[in-house]
């Protein structure tokens, strides 16, 4: 109990911190928490197919660039409504997973990857060639975010407000899904696919339905991505972002909502970072300390920070209860009663209770409340 009231009351100052922030910043650390945002979005929906249903995808980095395509040609040149633009962004990507699933959900391990690995590939190649639609390698400018006038923001604290509470939402959507019947129905065919067949689940079916999620999320970061940056060109689809995608999906932590989240912390800040230290040595020092955290933190970062918790919760355990809310009257009492009790008690279960003397037989206090009969050989 006591830690759901630590993780709440964490939530809640995180809200509180990210809710002011954008208010106090500049206008680049704005852009750098909304991209960040953005990406972690896009790792989420890796994260679903690659950490919950065990089936490794290079594929992301094509439905990104999708999903910003449809974003930037729909708004800037269909003069298509935001919410629209976004919902296309989602669905045609989804759509686009889900015929690929088809024949993917037959291949495992590196079958798959290779067979996902020709998506940005091919999705590149199609970007450049129609020009008229996409603006080949130049890329396409679409300026879509507009800051409405009684908001009295600047257009940099408004697209930090907007990225945030469509990632947000998107986050705690995948929190339910994968806490629910689909989360436990995808780690059991990760497992073992002949017992979840076995169990009436459809290895095949729920393989297709985490592609199709994963395209449906991966579109929706590129739409956050051309609401945020303006812009989007064939780079938003090389393999290069879906390989760095699903590195950062492996040190964040598999199988982590969390973890997704830390992964775009890390894809945003570790590049910023590396080029603070040593401009010229920029990637040599981002493999660094990649190789670092995965050294100190083998199943992830997510998955450290349990351990911890579990750890410090193990550690409070043991030390036994300490005094209680000021509001607690009778626990008060209770454990004032406890706290000058003489030095011959004994702490059995996290309780303290008087030593008694041993007889040659018959029951005796065993220090939580029940009695044993014991008879001693003479």
């Amino acid at each position: 109990m006591r830690r759901t009231w630590y993780r709440a009351g964490a939530l809640a100052a995180g809200i509180i911190v990210l809710a002011v922030l954008p208010l106090n910043s500049t206008p680049y650390t704005n852009y750098q928490v909304a991209l960040v945002a953005t990406y972690a979005v896009a790792i989420l929906g890796l994260n679903l197919v690659s950490g919950y249903a065990g089936q490794i995808s290079l594929g992301q980095s094509a439905f990104f660039g999708l999903g910003g395509y449809c974003a930037a040609i729909a708004t800037a040149r269909a003069g298509w409504p935001l919410p629209a633009s976004f919902l296309l962004a989602c669905a045609l990507p989804a759509a686009v997973g889900l015929l690929i699933a088809i024949p993917a959900v037959r291949l495992r391990g590196h079958g798959l990857a290779i067979f996902t690995l020709a998506l940005p590939l091919i999705g590149v190649a199609l970007a450049k060639r129609f020009l008229d639609l996409t603006g080949g390698s130049e890329g396409l400018s679409a300026r879509i975010a507009r800051v409405p006038g009684w908001t009295g923001l600047d257009i940099d604290q408004w697209t930090y407000y907007v990225v945030l509470a469509i990632a947000g939402a998107l986050f705690l959507l995948a929190r339910n899904m994968v806490t629910g019947r689909l989360g436990r129905a995808l780690s059991t065919v990760r497992e073992n696919e002949v017992v979840a067949a076995s169990m009436g689940i459809s290895p095949r079916r729920y393989k297709a339905l985490a592609f199709a999620m994963a395209a449906a999320y991966g579109g929706a970061a590129g739409w956050l991505y051309v609401y945020t940056i303006g812009f989007v060109s064939p780079v938003e689809m090389e393999l290069l972002l879906s390989i760095n995608l699903l590195a950062m999906m492996i040190v964040g932590g598999m199988g982590s909502v969390l973890g997704s989240l830390l992964g775009g912390v890390l894809y945003v800040y570790v590049p910023i970072v590396a080029g603070t230290v040593d401009p010229v040595r920029t990637t040599l020092l981002y493999g660094a300390i990649l190789v670092l955290v995965l050294f100190l933190a083998p199943g992830g970062i997510a998955r450290a920070l349990h351990r911890t918790g579990d750890w410090l919760s193990d550690l409070r355990a043991r030390k036994g209860p300490g005094p209680p809310a000021p509001g607690d009257r009778d626990l008060g009492d209770d454990w004032r009663r406890r706290a000058s009790a003489p030095e011959e008690t004994r702490k059995v279960h996290g309780a303290t209770t008087q030593r008694l003397p041993r007889a040659r037989g018959g029951d005796r206090d065993d220090g939580n409340g029940s009695h044993r009969l014991r008879t001693r050989r003479e």
